[in-house]
């Protein structure tokens, strides 16, 4: 059984972000960094199957600058086996179809029997790296997962998956496939001690990427914060029930909340 299991590092929650003086992206040159938080889930979940299974290789995959390799060794650290790092400087400018095909390059020859994924990143939030991953590696796919069924594991894996308005659903996907994960599936393990002393002799393997998957995808414009403006409007001229029946009339068709 092999885990790969994508991380991703990220600006810290609570960081003050200032737009770069190309208006490009954030300006991260003060900025702490930290894993992002849905792919600490990934990584535990993945670390249990591991466990349940009694067998078997957890390894990392994470894109972008040398500085990721704190996430990386992070993740060692929590019992990852080993990691492939796909070096790449400005990996904040790639599109979600990029990242997926620089990341299916460099793990297809891996032949895992399970990628898991966080649901989306906190910086971008596009959620869509995952699915396109799944796609150009050929493999069904499931998307925010909250509950993996680790007794069910064989040539299939029983997941269940969040859906709109509390509703949720079990599926059955043969093996190999990609899961994405939702924050909150389990409680995230620490790094030990021992397991920060192992890490330090994990295989980290770099890999750089081919000018060819960054062909051919969106580009950012502008980086920008959102403007902040009030405007007051008087309702109903007075008339409560008046402004009662605009009002109504303004959360249809403008904010459209009714």
């Amino acid at each position: 059984m092999k885990i790969i299991v994508l991380m991703k590092q990220v600006a810290n929650k609570d960081a003050v972000l200032r737009i770069g003086p190309d208006e490009k992206w954030i300006n991260e040159a003060d900025v702490s960094q930290q894993t992002n938080e849905s792919d600490g889930y990934a990584l535990e979940e993945a670390l249990r199957v591991k466990e349940a299974k009694g067998e078997g290789e957890v390894v990392v995959c994470s894109l972008g600058p040398q500085s990721s390799k704190t996430v990386i060794k992070d993740a060692l650290a929590r019992g990852a086996d080993r990691a492939i790092h796909i070096v790449h400087d400005t990996s904040n400018k790639l599109s979600p179809y990029q990242i997926a095909k620089a990341i299916a390059d460099a793990i297809r020859e891996e032949n895992a029997d399970l990628v898991f994924t966080g649901l989306q990143s906190d910086d971008a939030s596009y959620g869509q790296t995952g699915v396109v991953l799944a796609e150009l590696l050929g493999i069904p796919h499931a998307t925010i997962v909250i509950e993996v069924d680790r007794a069910s594991l064989g040539e299939t894996l029983r997941v269940k998956r969040e859906l709109e308005s509390g509703w949720y659903q079990w599926f059955t996907y043969k093996l190999p496939a990609l899961m994405t994960i939702q924050s909150g599936i389990s409680q995230i393990r620490y790094a030990s001690l021992k397991g920060i002393m192992a890490a330090k002799k994990k295989e980290i393997k770099d890999v750089t990427p081919s000018i060819e998957a960054f062909a051919g995808a969106q580009t950012i414009e502008k980086v920008y914060m959102p403007l902040k403006t009030k405007q007051t409007q008087i309702l109903g001229n007075g008339d409560a029930k008046a402004g009662a029946v605009e009002l109504v009339e303004k959360l249809k068709s403008e904010v459209r909340v009714i």
